[in-house]
């Protein structure tokens, strides 16, 4: 039988080559699509009269896909994936209101998470999604409604929303400055003293990490070839502030993510303002185009917004004049 080249292909053929070409048998494809092996059979020889090419070599024992099929599994593959996001997407947004926020995890753990029962105080009905990774997450994914990034204004796209510069500063643990003051750990009173101390690294390739780097610090406040007593290298920041919180070392924190810890006394830090500096990266929210009609995921970004204020607030009242 003939077909046109443009026809469009049956969507239930399709997801029936998927099944058979994932389980490479037409039995276990049958069973997961809750229909007979004959009607799976009938699918998948439609489907090889519309392409005109075979999609598997049946054997006696054995099923084996063929180059034409490998191409079109290529395709059909994450084409069903986004399908199926798609719906569940719809069938959960008819049942409950949801919204998803992908975000890199220190800023997770750090800012985002011990906020995030305020926000359900204010609107119990709506459920929250955090995924936090390091790798960038595409705004394309019908699961995720905003973003919330680390990078420089460039890079930002076109409706970001700027929520907060960035400032780095050394912190210890209040113990462990305790200690420095009482002469039980060595002196901390200048940058030169930081070669007697563990310095807690971001262990990280990203270009932002050029600037959360104690080299960068270190050129800044005149001491370029300081070595310490010893380095103490960790993939993340919040890894970093445990790090400082149990006295371990010296940590670089980012201010925005540990400002709170600061007005409480767990962290101190040793060369007070003056130890602070700014980078050319900054914090942003994104909105998927997607969602922006939604009233839970303007609820939730006037919120974050609200909350980012805060946060400016802190540092501008924590931030000197001569601060660089």
């Amino acid at each position: 039988m003939s077909y046109g080249s443009s026809r469009p292909l049956s969507l239930s053929n399709l997801r029936a080559f998927e099944a058979v070409a994932r389980h490479l048998n037409f039995s276990a494809a049958a069973d997961e699509l809750h229909i007979t092996q004959s009607a799976i059979s009938r699918q998948i020889k439609g489907l090889e009269d519309e392409l005109g090419a075979p999609l598997f070599v049946r054997g006696t024992r054995h099923v084996e896909i063929t180059p034409d099929g490998q191409v079109l599994l290529r395709a059909v593959e994450p084409s069903l994936a986004r399908v199926d996001a798609s719906v569940r997407q719809i069938r959960q947004t008819r049942s409950r209101r949801r919204v998803s926020v992908t975000t890199f995890a220190s800023f997770g753990s750090l800012w985002l998470l011990p906020r995030i029962e305020a926000f359900q105080r204010r609107y119990p009905d709506i459920d929250i999604r955090v995924s936090a990774g390091d790798l960038l997450a595409d705004l394309d994914d019908p699961e995720l409604d905003l973003a919330l990034r680390y990078v420089n204004p460039a890079q930002a796209p076109a409706g970001a929303v700027l929520l907060f510069d960035e400032m780095l500063t050394p912190v210890v643990s209040r113990s462990l400055y305790e200690q420095i003051r009482a002469g039980a750990a060595p002196a901390l009173a200048t940058p030169a003293d930081l070669a007697q101390h563990t310095l807690a690294e971001e262990d990280d390739s990203r270009a932002s990490t050029e600037y959360l780097s104690w080299r960068h610090w270190l050129t800044q406040n005149g001491e370029p070839a300081l070595q310490p007593r010893r380095w103490l290298y960790l993939n993340y920041t919040y890894q970093q502030v445990q790090a400082a919180l149990a006295g371990q070392g010296v940590a670089l924190a980012r201010v925005p993510l540990v400002f709170e810890a600061l007005q409480r006394g767990e962290l101190v830090e040793p060369f007070g303002a003056q130890g602070r500096i700014g980078s050319p990266y900054s914090y942003w929210m994104i909105t998927a185009a997607a969602s922006r009609a939604r009233p839970e995921v303007n609820q939730f970004c006037a919120w974050v917004e609200e909350q980012a204020q805060a946060t400016r607030d802190a540092m501008g009242a924590m931030t000197p004049a001569a601060a660089r």
